[in-house]
């Protein structure tokens, strides 16, 4: 074996056992974000295939965090507004205010909004914020997490910040996605999920 091979054997090794095996946990999140890079890559329905190519790479992530994963109830909104918000090429959308869930982050509750969007035939929810690491190491716009309401008024919710990711104008100004308000803004630094796209 070449010394340097041998070396890069010990470091590896070395970097291992620092490490330690990934947890069920880190090895399900892994597998979800490599199947999202196939998706991006190979699906003509993909930001980067559906309205002209754009240039791939695999998508850039914060390190997986267990520590950023939050069970809570939903609390709906006694009256629901309906709001304006604006889209990234400037166009009105409406949104109804349907309810937050509560987290609790080193000892302090953050409120995070649930919104209720329609589409021809049905409704459906989102969750969009903005944090510290916005414009920063994060998309500048924001980001999104998925939600899907159970008919359970009790029913304890998952929210996983690893889960986090970019709207598709993240990729193409060809798109357009919603821009969280200020309300959405949470002031903690979620550093797990979608990072940046290098193009």
């Amino acid at each position: 074996m070449k010394p340097y091979n041998s070396i890069l054997l010990l470091i590896t090794l070395a970097l291992l056992t620092a490490c330690g095996k990934p947890s069920e946990y880190e090895l399900k999140i892994e597998k979800i974000r490599a199947e999202k890079d196939t998706y991006m890559k190979d699906s003509p329905s993909s930001p980067f295939n559906a309205k002209g190519k754009v240039e791939f790479h695999p998508l850039n992530y914060f390190p997986v965090d267990s520590s950023f994963v939050f069970k809570s109830k939903l609390y709906e909104f006694a009256e629901k507004d309906t709001i304006t918000i604006y889209g990234t090429k400037g166009e009105p959308r409406t949104a109804v205010k349907y309810g937050y869930l509560k987290i609790n982050h080193d000892g302090k509750l953050y409120e995070i909004k649930v919104y209720e969007g329609h589409y021809t035939g049905g409704k459906y929810y989102s969750i969009w914020f903005t944090d510290k690491t916005t414009n920063e190491d994060t998309y500048g716009v924001g980001r999104y997490v998925d939600f899907e309401l159970k008919n359970d008024p009790d029913y304890e919710y998952t929210l996983d910040f690893n889960l986090a990711y970019n709207p598709y104008c993240a990729y193409s100004s060809d798109y357009s996605c919603a821009i969280p308000t200020k309300e959405d803004y949470i002031d903690i630094a979620i550093q797990v999920g979608e990072k940046k796209f290098q193009d």
